[in-house]
């Protein structure tokens, strides 16, 4: 029994050293920056920068700030559900900021509970009309929070762009997605995987239809007092991509999307994803922007299995400059 115990023993403790080992790193770089409303944000988020970011910086380069976008997937007014996840997400994604060298940043915006059709996480047009003091404008509240991490980058000799990189999957593609459309002259590079189904296109009439937000941007300016830039913004590179045997379609709830808006994409472009690619490629070509689609065969609703094309977009944009 002795010599159970003390293999058991001897396992767990192999168990925590390969743990701490794996947490280590991350958990000793990562910074935690509490809600600021005085500084334009009521949320928290998390900054780690990669240890190649601090080295190419050290040697006088500029670093870009690749964001990630928080999606717990949980509606739950208590932030520390979302800060909980928002870490975890930082954690998985950080390995992507040691191969490019960039600094991350995780914002940790709650998905409401007791508001449930504020489907912050996917950016969506509630989440631009509320008057909800703390989750106001939370695409202005991320801009701030870009500000704070340059601001305190800075102050220890880490320069960075003021462009970033900014990338998701699912419901954060979709934030990533509307992000880039709503402040271009803020994005560097996006790249957006499976965007529930249909991401904003950049237009504001097909066929002779007004296309509201989130379908387009025919009614942008009137909710949100920003005029669309489409030089700048077709100046960005992006890729757009997806698993061809993915039938994740937010049009399905009514959180993410008004009922007349989600009508209008199925009947104008098709009932499901696969059925809406090709016609929202073609609007992407035609408006004349940088957009990259991808279909990849044979992958479902997969963001471990599509990363790598994230990654190795960023990267031949960084091998560029």
């Amino acid at each position: 029994m002795k010599i159970i115990l003390r293999i058991l023993f001897d396992l767990a403790l192999v168990v925590l050293i390969v743990v701490a080992v794996m947490l280590g790193t991350y958990a000793l770089r990562v910074q935690h920056f509490n809600a600021s409303p005085e500084a334009g944000y009521h949320a928290d988020f998390y900054l780690y920068v990669s240890p190649s970011a601090k080295q190419m910086a050290h040697e006088g380069k500029e670093i870009t700030i690749l964001v990630q976008p928080n999606n717990s997937g949980t509606n739950s007014d208590d932030p520390e559900v979302h800060r909980q996840d928002t870490w975890l997400t930082g954690f998985e994604r950080h390995r992507i900021a040691d191969e490019l060298g960039v600094v991350l940043l995780v914002p940790a915006f709650i998905r409401p509970g007791e508001d449930w059709f504020l489907y912050t996480h996917a950016l969506d047009r509630d989440t631009l009309t509320t008057e909800r003091t703390d989750l106001k404008r939370i695409d202005l509240q991320l801009i701030a929070m870009i500000d704070t991490a340059r601001a305190e980058l800075s102050k220890i000799n880490i320069q960075t762009d003021e462009k970033i990189f900014i990338q998701g999957f699912s419901a954060s593609g979709m934030f990533a997605n509307r992000f880039t459309i709503l402040h271009p002259e803020r994005v560097k590079a996006a790249t957006i995987g499976s965007p529930g189904g249909f991401p904003i296109l950049p237009v504001a009439t097909f066929n002779g239809e007004q296309l509201p937000y989130p379908v387009g941007i025919a009614d942008l300016e009137e909710l949100t007092g920003i005029q669309i830039d489409p030089t700048t913004y077709n100046a960005i590179p992006q890729l757009i991509y997806m698993g061809s045997t993915d039938d994740n379609d937010s049009l399905d709830y009514t959180d993410g999307w008004d009922t007349a808006d989600a009508q209008l994409v199925d009947r104008l472009f098709g009932a499901d994803p696969l059925a809406r690619w090709d016609t929202i490629e073609a609007i992407y070509q035609a408006a004349g922007t940088n957009a990259q689609f991808l279909l990849v065969d044979g992958v479902g609703h997969d963001r471990k299995a599509l990363q790598n094309y994230s990654t190795e977009f960023f990267k031949n944009i960084l091998d560029d400059e």
